[in-house]
């Protein structure tokens, strides 16, 4: 069984996982709209990737028997400004996802809660890889700029992420 500290710090992270696919989501949509297809692509699969996680959550809330209380999620914003902007929105977003799981890693620690503690190094090494993959992403813009032909190239190759593959900074796109 759960405690109610470490059964509520994960059913408040399931919820921070869906804002997470959310704003992907809405970011995507954004980008769709303005014919960056490939970058829109990518995020469409990030946000995939965020319920997946948030579904991780979830099964293992329940197999711990503990109760599953999903609260509203808040609307993401609509609107974004240029690419570059956006994938700093998101690298900051991530950044913040990262302290969340680090402080519920804290909490099962402080629980002694051996096997939510075990459960979340996956999320973890899941936080590493994601930042290293926005960064990444946003080095290449940030060197290409929002204009130009050289962001298309590299809107051409957001569209060959597949989803389930493992994220790498090398290969982000």
């Amino acid at each position: 069984m759960l405690s109610s500290t470490m059964q509520n710090a994960l059913n408040a992270q399931i919820n921070k996982e869906q804002y997470s696919s959310q704003l992907y989501l809405a970011m995507s949509a954004h980008l769709d709209a303005r014919k960056y297809k490939g970058f829109a692509h990518w995020l469409r699969v990030q946000a995939g990737e965020e319920t997946e996680h948030a579904m991780k959550l979830l099964d293992f809330v329940m197999e711990r028997c503990a109760t599953l209380e999903l609260k509203p999620i808040a609307a993401p914003p609509s609107q974004f400004d240029g690419v570059i902007q956006l994938f700093e929105l998101a690298l900051t977003h991530e950044k913040e996802n990262t302290a969340s799981i680090h402080n519920l890693f804290e909490t099962a620690r402080s629980e002694k809660d051996y096997a939510s503690e075990i459960t979340l190094h996956w999320y973890v090494t899941e936080q590493v890889a994601e930042e290293a993959v926005i960064t990444a992403v946003l080095d290449h813009l940030r060197a290409v700029g929002d204009q130009g032909g050289a962001i298309w190239y590299l809107d051409h190759r957001m569209s060959k992420r597949q989803r389930g593959e493992t994220l790498n900074p090398s290969d982000a796109y």
